[in-house]
């Protein structure tokens, strides 16, 4: 029986990159049993094993009338649909809101896209960088001496995409519960990346965030809150930004003699203590950094890698990251729950792997799987 808050859930995902994928990762997590519907073209591409967790997988031709019936007979009995394709590209496969809801009434279409459904940019092209661009999420980010960079896709495809997706598509499911009626969800990229920004407009109305780039308080502009590289060439992030976590910094790094800690925020201050800081974590690796702040409240943390980061005590204690049958880390499920808690996700099912399990649940018989399979409606 699947585990988990949203258990009973049924979801239909149009395969797609980044975004959609990782909503339906999010929302099979906690419980949902989401079908991704693959193409045959991808029948033979190894997908990513982390993304693709935890959904089944069947592979339709949504180009043939046979293959796009037997993906709205699962829509059908399901809560909800997700796609990622240009505005106005689903419909014309077949997946039109309208006509889906006259027959499943309660169905919630999520459609993910990075200028939204409506708008002056809806049919552009882009990816993440440019919706952060757009929303002025990358004019934000960086040093004053750089261009902006993006950080990873994680803003744009991820948070203020699929994430957004998911709740949103959690909304509207309760919604319909509550009132019978489904609804579209228009998830855009733009709108969620913007959102994210909330505490930054918040601060720019009030005249406390800096107009220039690279000289916000989370910029690194400020000693106590940045980076400094070790003797081995690690890095620690510093994050002493409140005058407690200051002292306790100047103290354990031994430059109470050194750095006026009451001018902890007077600017002319700035470059004598990115010296003193620097010059200090220069004295010795990484992990012995570490380990010196462990049992200290300084906001002072090793920067791990991604290859590093499963194997950390405190994330190792709570079961951060779960590995996989071959023994590679990925990401537990999150956030965590004390009535319905979630299982350990499955491995990632090769698209196609659950065709004909789909399929018969739907009350296709085998002598009627066999000639879809031979035409390549289905594989």
């Amino acid at each position: 029986m699947t585990a988990g808050p949203l258990a009973g859930l049924r979801i239909v995902e149009l395969g797609g990159m980044g975004p959609v994928p990782f909503c339906g990762l999010v929302l099979s997590d906690l419980g949902a049993d989401v079908v991704r519907i693959h193409r045959p073209a991808e029948i033979d591409r190894p997908g990513n094993p982390v993304l693709g967790r935890g959904r089944r997988s069947l592979v339709a031709d949504l180009k043939t009338a046979d293959g796009v019936m037997l993906v709205k007979r699962l829509i059908d009995r399901s809560d909800a649909m997700i796609e990622g394709f240009r505005p106005g590209v689903a419909d014309r496969l077949g997946f039109d809101s309208d006509a889906l809801r006259a027959v499943n009434p309660r169905l919630v279409v999520g459609r993910m896209t990075g200028y939204g459904q409506t708008g002056p940019a809806a049919q552009r092209a882009g990816h993440d960088i440019n919706y952060l661009a757009a929303s002025g999420v990358l004019g934000a980010l960086g040093t004053a001496d750089a261009p902006p960079l993006p950080p990873l896709n994680l803003l744009g495809d991820f948070g203020g995409g699929g994430m957004l997706l998911a709740v949103g598509v959690l909304a509207a499911v309760l919604q319909a519960r509550i009132s019978g009626a489904g609804q579209d969800v228009d998830a855009a990229m733009v709108d969620g990346s913007a959102l994210m920004m909330a505490m930054t407009y918040g601060m720019l109305a009030r005249g406390t965030w800096p107009r220039e780039r690279g000289t916000s308080m989370f910029s690194g502009v400020r000693p106590y809150y940045t980076t400094y590289r070790c003797a081995d060439q690690g890095f620690v992030a510093v994050g002493a930004s409140e005058p407690p976590f200051f002292r306790a910094l100047v103290a354990e790094l031994g430059l109470s003699d050194v750095i006026d800690v009451a001018r902890q925020t007077d600017p002319s201050t700035w470059d004598h203590q990115r010296t003193a800081f620097a010059n200090a974590f220069a004295a010795r690796p990484r992990d012995e950094w570490g380990r010196r702040f462990a049992d200290v409240d300084a906001c002072v943390t090793p920067v791990l890698s991604p290859d590093e980061a499963p194997d950390d005590v405190h994330l190792a204690a709570r079961k951060t990251f779960v590995r996989t049958t071959d023994g590679h880390p990925q990401p537990a499920p999150a956030p965590r729950f004390s009535a319905t808690p979630t299982a350990a996700p499955r491995p990632a099912s090769s698209p196609g792997e659950d065709t004909d399990a789909v399929l018969t649940e739907l009350g296709v018989t085998a002598e009627e799987i066999a000639p879809l399979r031979a035409t390549g409606v289905v594989a």
